[in-house]
């Protein structure tokens, strides 16, 4: 199933199941006692999931997507957004470092969030910003102490990311979060599909493309550590709650290791896309 977050014709944002190709169903259109946000809808799955798939088929209820349709980000604030670094052999490579033996992480703020398709900007203070596909992870059961066998039971859902980056703010320093946490750097979506229907979520392509030029082409099984690797590392030191978002980290091709570095500039289109998960895409606008 695939959960959107969206506006219709410029109204409050509420909760859609994508339905075949380009039509959706607003489910409390259809079933106007389910939750109104993603993560109240995420924390109750449990006991809403029979009502949202009895909503996604009701087939009169759909509504075509290019019919005053605006997808947002699938989860509007998530409690924690983590990403993961340094996540596949051929990023560490062209990084010119070691394989980490430890997992790498850092977050990402919440001002980082936007829509799949919303302009991104190329913020007035850095000239050095670089895209980096990933595959995205929604935490669906609150835990402390996971372990990676009960890790899988854990994720709500997948998505396609966007870790953006201001690559001169996040080398001054050895803590990347400034340089990850510019205003509209964190787009993910553009809906989540559920973890029962993408089954393993280690075996997907994953590229981004630059104004038709593909950059980055991997598969999500070249990830170093894996998504339950990451769940149970990660709830070694916090509680995982629902609607928690996670980064996986980006393969190989990023623009900082181009030669020379390639960084974005205004007018740049890039699109962000994994098998089976859709595609976000974006134009980078100067901050005004």
């Amino acid at each position: 199933m695939k959960l959107a977050t969206l506006s219709i014709q410029g109204g409050a944002p509420e909760i859609g199941v994508v339905v075949g190709e380009g039509r959706l169903v607003p489910l409390r259109s259809a079933r106007p006692e389910l939750p109104a946000t993603m993560i109240e809808l995420i924390a109750a799955w449990d006991v809403m999931q029979d009502a949202v798939r009895h909503a996604a088929s009701q087939s009169a209820q759909a509504i075509p997507v290019d019919e005053g349709v605006r997808f947002l980000a699938p989860i509007a604030r998530p409690g924690k957004i983590m990403a993961m670094g340094l996540n596949y052999a051929d990023h560490v490579a062209e990084a010119g470092i070691e394989t980490p033996k430890h997992q790498v992480w850092f977050c990402k703020q919440a001002n980082t969030v936007n829509p799949p398709y919303a302009p991104i900007q190329i913020p007035k203070a850095s000239a050095s910003i670089d895209y980096e596909v990933e595959l995205v992870f929604v935490i669906g059961k609150r835990g402390r102490h996971i372990s990676a066998s009960e890790a899988p039971g854990h994720v709500f859902g997948y998505c396609v990311g966007n870790d953006v980056t201001a690559r001169d703010w996040q080398m001054r320093t050895p803590q990347w979060v400034l340089g990850k946490s510019f205003d509209t750097h964190g787009p993910f979506g553009p809906w989540i599909t559920t973890a029962d229907e993408v089954g393993n979520p280690h075996r997907l392509g994953i590229r981004s493309i630059v104004n038709d030029e593909v950059r980055q082409a991997s598969n999500t099984r070249e990830l170093i550590f894996d998504v339950f690797d990451q769940i149970a590392y990660l709830s070694e030191a916090m509680t995982l709650e629902p609607g928690d978002v996670v980064f996986s980290g980006t393969p190989g091709g990023i623009g900082a290791a181009m030669k020379p570095p390639v960084f974005l500039k205004a007018g740049d289109r890039v699109r962000c896309e994994i098998d089976e998960l859709g595609a976000l895409e974006a134009v980078f606008e100067a901050e005004a």
